[in-house]
């Protein structure tokens, strides 16, 4: 006959209740020790789950974000922003443009900061129970064209409009092929008021049609990007530069 420890187990395991499982032992011999009601009783046991569950989904979302985990807001030097430039950092925070289906377009130089800011970024909306894929524009492209090869670019752009915002690195910065446009083209129209997108280019829109290689898929793709979003404008010196000159004087 099964005792009531065995039962216990049992019920955990059909619940999926690891939280509970792991902690009540040693909650009980507080509960004990300090005769604590059995609705705080309950309560502690019911939060340690909800902790655990929400530490492994966070941990889930991070793996399929695919972030560089180094590249966070703590190590980002946001006073080097301008001031309305830093404002607009801290509501995107808040992470309430995802709910609009905004979309973000950080445009600047080489070495201004603009990946690690975007990427700053999804970590936090990660940390609020955001899902979100990062990639480069070039693997992006590629994945795409595969998908299509293969007959199966819808299932793709389906299973991408499972993330609520898609961060797409270095877009412009290695010319594309005219195919190559076109299925990236697909993505954006796709995304279009369904989901966020977050955008690093070198390139301002003038020169887009460089990338699109057609002036009317260039004003398509720009104005479904421009129609709901937030651009920033991050033409600053190049951090890392100055970081190496810093490194420079300090060993003269």
């Amino acid at each position: 006959m099964s005792s009531n420890k065995e039962k216990l187990a049992e019920c955990f395991k059909t619940l999926s209740l690891s939280g509970v499982r792991d902690y009540y032992e040693d909650l009980t011999l507080v509960a004990e020790q300090e005769t604590m009601r059995y609705q705080d009783y309950l309560l502690e046991l019911l939060l340690r789950e909800c902790e655990i569950r929400y530490n492994k989904r966070i941990a889930r979302l991070l793996k399929a974000s695919r972030l560089p985990l180094e590249k966070s807001l703590e190590n980002f030097y946001l006073k080097r922003l301008p001031p309305k430039l830093q404002h607009k950092v801290k509501t995107l925070l808040e992470g309430s443009f995802v709910d609009r289906r905004e979309n973000i377009l950080a445009f600047g130089n080489p070495g201004s900061g603009k990946t690690h800011l975007l990427c700053a970024i999804g970590l936090e909306l990660v940390q609020n129970n955001r899902s979100i894929r990062y990639t480069t524009c070039s693997l992006l492209v590629q994945e795409l064209l595969i998908a299509k090869r293969d007959l199966e670019l819808e299932k793709l752009l389906k299973k991408l409009s499972r993330f609520d915002v898609v961060i797409i690195d270095d877009f412009g910065y290695v010319q594309q092929s005219r195919e190559e446009m076109e299925v990236l083209f697909t993505l954006m129209n796709h995304r279009y008021e369904r989901g966020s997108i977050m955008i690093t280019s070198n390139l301002p829109f003038s020169k887009w049609e460089s990338i699109f290689k057609d002036p009317m898929t260039t004003a398509a793709a720009i104005d479904r990007l421009v129609h709901h979003s937030v651009i920033l404008e991050m033409n600053l010196p190049s951090y890392r530069m100055a970081a190496a000159k810093a490194g420079k004087t300090a060993r003269a």
